[in-house]
């Protein structure tokens, strides 16, 4: 017998009108980098350019916060300069950007909301499941279905959209979700096979964007746990393809740019008995996975200085 289940149709959803937003796009729309140095910056800048210069793959996966510190505007050069072939989410940097794109604003208090019940239930963040159950039947990824429902449906700041940049530029930019881990699977119209669906599509996309990493750059900013587990599978599988045909995809460059503070080499995973190797961005993407011949970078640092800045210098470089 099945188990009984919560019925969503009882919830109580509000108009985003009635929520306090934490942040609005008006006061993070970055243009200008705050000032930030780092002895790797040029470094990581010279690497990208020798990638597009060669037609590897430079792929940027990010997690929800560098949206919310206004990176957006300078993502969406690179992308437009092919700087930048491929970008990768979890599902919150797709519901901040739908909510920017829409109303300008985005971010709840949690403690607030969560203790009034209201947490995450807001009517117009739902419609970013309408995009997904309509891309979903179209054979769409979960990036590209909320792209173009952003671009069709004329939000107001898509502009300063990432989803609909890919939508209109025709790059990808891939969504990899958890179902239970956002705020729009709380909603009535909720089809998880719908998004399992699209998400598992844009996990096929970012493999095959993985198998032209040779001679390329993985960047991964701001994501603990989605960033390094997604590029250790594609990666797997991508290499596995490449096996069978002679190839190899090991001489290549990463980068993670995060918070946490790495003391130690960073080229050497930690050991299991440090509280430091359950940092996946340290000993997956930073370790373990160029170890036959690629290259890493740590650079430490807040969102808004560390992205900021790498673009500027990306698009301030000779043109590939």
């Amino acid at each position: 017998m099945p188990h009984a289940k919560l019925d969503t149709k009882a919830l109580k959803l509000l108009p985003l009108s009635k929520r306090e937003h934490d942040i609005k796009l008006c006061d993070i729309d970055m243009q200008v980098p705050p000032p930030f140095s780092h002895p790797s910056l040029d470094a990581v800048c010279a690497e990208i350019v020798a990638a597009r210069q060669r037609g590897a793959a430079v792929i940027m996966m990010y997690g929800a916060h560098v949206i919310r510190s206004g990176c957006a505007r300078l993502m969406i050069r690179l992308m437009e300069e092919g700087l930048v072939t491929h970008f990768a989410t979890n599902g919150a940097g797709a519901i901040h950007d739908f909510e920017l794109a829409m109303i300008g604003k985005t971010c709840e208090s949690v403690e607030r909301y969560v203790s009034e019940g209201q947490f995450g239930l807001w009517q117009e963040t739902g419609q970013l499941n309408d995009a997904v159950n309509i891309g979903a039947k179209q054979g769409l990824g979960f990036g590209e279905a909320v792209g173009a429902y952003i671009s069709l449906n004329n939000f107001p700041h898509q502009s300063l959209s990432v989803l609909a940049a890919g939508y209109r530029c025709n790059v990808p930019v891939t969504v990899h979700v958890g179902i239970g881990n956002d705020i729009v699977h709380e909603h009535p119209n909720c089809d998880g096979a719908a998004i399992g669906a699209a998400s598992m599509t844009d996990f096929l996309v970012y493999a095959k964007s993985i198998e032209n990493l040779e001679g390329g750059v993985f960047l991964n900013i701001g994501s603990a746990v989605t960033g390094p587990e997604v590029y250790l599978k594609c990666l797997a599988m991508a290499r596995n393809i490449a096996h069978q045909e002679g190839r190899k995809i090991a001489n290549f460059t990463t980068a993670v740019f995060d918070k946490q503070p790495i003391n130690d080499d960073h080229t050497k995973a930690p050991p299991k008995t440090s509280p430091q190797y359950f940092f996946r961005p340290w000993k997956t993407i930073l370790a373990r996975t160029v170890a036959d011949g690629g290259k890493s970078y740590y650079i430490q640092g807040d969102h808004a200085q560390t992205v900021g800045n790498l673009a500027a210098k990306l698009l301030d470089a000779t043109p590939y």
